[in-house]
């Protein structure tokens, strides 16, 4: 019975992660963070997995929210990405994007 229980949760929480990861794949196409970015090589931006490297291990969300709101540059290089705000992409839909940039 434990290990059913355990299975379900485990099943309930695999499902609720995937939907969580569409969510924020969707975000990121919409909000337009694919024109400067991409998943796995760098365009004019950083790709998410090194965004993801440079962050493993720490809890990074909050400011990597911050940053994506308010733009900057010299992090990853020279070039300075552009402010984005709620109009362009709303808090939730941030936070999902957020979330799947940090598992790349």
């Amino acid at each position: 019975m434990k290990s059913l229980l355990s299975a379900a949760v485990m099943a309930a929480f695999a499902l609720t992660s995937g939907a969580a990861f569409a969510d924020g794949e969707a975000a990121l196409t919409k909000s337009g963070c694919m024109a400067c970015h991409s998943k796995d090589k760098k365009l004019v931006g950083p790709s998410f997995k090194d965004i993801a490297a440079k962050y493993k291990g720490q809890d990074v969300a909050a400011k990597l929210f911050e940053k994506v709101r308010k733009g900057g540059s010299g992090v990853f290089g020279p070039i300075p990405m552009s402010p984005n705000g709620a109009d362009k992409i709303g808090d939730g839909d941030l936070k999902d994007a957020i979330a799947v940039i940090l598992k790349s």
